[in-house]
């Protein structure tokens, strides 16, 4: 489990295929919050959780699987971009943002970035099978970094981006037409979860893999 604040931007280092996934190497900065990390560790990598295969100074390595490649965007990084990372929720640590699980949902589209004053407003689209999730003001996961949904549209929704969140992720390099990892609100699930099991009817949005793959997501 993880919150959403993320503490170092990475660089991919270097792509392996293994049987059908990929073993990715992620070079971080060596900053303290990445010391001692060890190898069956889970580690977000902009928002999917991975589990360390093997370390090394300033670096990890994690086999990232088909059904991971299926639901993220993890499959198109190449050699030197930057991913958002973060080591898992310890019992001790704040929890800052939002209960994140790093079990992406979907992949998103940017469709505008503007400034507003200090900070940026980013509006994004995704799969409208996935409108129950979003309400007002509720946590949403973009590529790992916890925010909050600050406006809703048809099956889009806007965000706004403090400065310091602008220049400490990889946010700052998005732009209309890049793709993102989103998780939307474990409590959003349960509810429907809920719901469903007391009267199908009731559930106003099921999961349909097929349409996902069918519409490239």
């Amino acid at each position: 489990m993880f919150t959403g604040i993320v503490k170092d931007v990475g660089a991919l280092d270097a792509v392996q295929r293994r049987n059908g996934g990929l073993r990715l190497r992620v070079r971080h900065t060596g900053s303290e919050a990445f010391s001692g990390l060890s190898v069956d560790e889970s580690v977000s990598v902009n928002g999917a959780c991975q589990t360390v295969v093997a370390s090394g100074e300033g670096w990890f390595e994690v086999d990232t699987v088909e059904e991971t490649l299926m639901k993220t965007t993890l499959g198109s990084l190449r050699n030197g971009m930057p991913v958002n990372l973060e080591r898992a929720l310890r019992p001790i640590d704040r929890l800052g943002g939002h209960f994140v699980l790093g079990h992406v949902d979907c992949v998103g589209e940017v469709s505008s970035v503007r400034e507003l004053g200090a900070s940026r407003e980013l509006w994004i689209t995704y799969p409208p099978v996935f409108n129950a999730y979003m309400v007002p003001a509720g946590s949403i996961a973009i590529d790992g970094i916890s925010l909050t949904v600050a406006r809703l549209g048809e099956s889009s929704f806007a965000v706004a981006v403090i400065p310091f969140t602008f220049g400490h992720t990889t946010i700052n390099g998005l732009s209309p037409g890049s793709r993102v990892n989103l998780e939307f609100d474990i409590l959003g699930k349960y509810v429907e979860r809920q719901l469903h099991a007391a009267s199908p009817a009731a559930s106003v949005s099921r999961i349909d893999e097929g349409w996902l793959r069918e519409n490239g997501f």
